[in-house]
């Protein structure tokens, strides 16, 4: 009869892979390969919004991932070997790493498709497609969505809650964001950082252990209060918790598998603590429909012209529409990520466990 492995030997085999898994992964950077760059919303802008922005093929070419594609996906498939033959076939943190080198991999295939159709293809393999059901007969994402956004439509034609101005700079919301996360993180050994940042898309960005603010853009306190506790208690907060395992780091890193129970928790957090309001969940159930619309054969033109629809101006309506065709070519297929942060969806996959 075999004896069972020596605990202390096999915490470190674990260990060792999980670093080994968090060391592989640490080049890819999915935002910062398929963002768009400022000459292309200058050329954007430049036609009158009238011409779809020059991004092709080619211009993802231009601007390498910063490592060897075809190298990187071999790495993720000799370590999933590695995994098996030290862990086991069955073992459950086995079975979880492994599947985040098989996802990791596709992670890879997906950003070496950029500007080409499998580009969205691969997206929907990873983030799902807004005409995805859960249930035979189930509305789909998209039909969720358009549900949400006629209830909140209804709340705020009502204007129980009043609109507040948007008067804080860039440079004070890092001010006043590093004093509440440092209150949220007291004693911890590494310090959460707000940094102001010229180089992100969107107003805020979250990374292991900081937190980006856009230089240009402007706040309002519900729009901090949003920050702290969507980017700051939930984004932040998950990967510092990730990483205090002593053997299980790769804890640390999501893979596309968990951006619906990050960006979900995300929005409920913001729901619980009465942090959000119905213009905040308007945005992210239109953010869905672009995805949608993009599904069905919508170009870059017709998304903005949504979105300006909706009561955005022209550089809010070309911010939310790059983040749908980001990745992709302006006639081309989306990219599917802001799925995830649909409530109605994050509700829907819990019901099913």
């Amino acid at each position: 009869m075999n004896s069972l492995p020596d605990k202390s030997a096999y915490l470190q085999g674990l260990r060792a892979l999980s670093d080994r898994l968090v060391q592989v992964q640490s080049p890819i950077r999915i935002l910062d390969a398929i963002k768009w760059d400022e000459k292309v919303e200058q050329a954007f802008f430049a036609s009158g919004c009238k011409a779809l922005p020059p991004v092709d093929r080619g211009y993802y070419e231009a601007r390498p991932l910063g490592y060897d594609a075809h190298e990187k996906r071999r790495e993720f498939h000799d370590l999933e070997r590695e995994i098996v033959r030290c862990l086991g076939q069955f073992n459950p943190v086995s079975q979880i790493m492994r599947r985040m080198c098989r996802e990791y991999q596709m992670v890879v295939r997906m950003l070496e498709a950029r500007g080409t159709p499998d580009f969205t293809r691969l997206s929907q393999e990873l983030y799902g497609s807004a005409s995805d059901v859960f249930h035979v007969g189930d509305p789909t994402v998209a039909d969720l969505g358009v549900m949400m956004s006629d209830a909140l439509a209804n709340i705020r034609d009502r204007k129980l809650l009043p609109e507040e101005p948007k008067s804080i700079s860039g440079e004070e919301a890092v001010g006043l964001l590093q004093e509440r996360l440092d209150r949220v993180y007291p004693g911890n050994e590494r310090k959460v950082r707000v940094i102001l940042s010229d180089g992100i898309l969107a107003d805020a960005s979250a990374g292991s252990d900081y937190l980006k603010i856009r230089k240009e853009a402007r706040f309002s306190e519900r729009d901090l209060r949003i920050l702290e506790v969507h980017e700051g208690w939930v984004h932040i907060g998950t990967t510092l918790n990730g990483e205090s395992q002593p053997y299980c780091t790769f804890l640390s890193k999501g893979p596309p598998s968990a951006t619906v129970t990050q960006e979900g928790l995300a929005i409920l957090i913001e729901i619980f603590t009465f942090s959000s309001h119905p213009d905040r969940l308007k945005k992210v159930t239109n953010r869905i429909h672009g995805v949608d619309m993009a599904e069905r054969g919508a170009d870059f033109l017709e998304v903005f012209r949504f979105f300006r629809d909706q009561g955005y101006d022209d550089h809010e309506s070309y911010s939310l529409v790059t983040r749908v065709f980001r990745g992709s070519t302006p006639a081309g297929g989306p990219f599917t990520k802001d799925l995830a942060y649909s409530p109605c969806r994050r509700r829907s996959r819990t019901s099913t466990h």
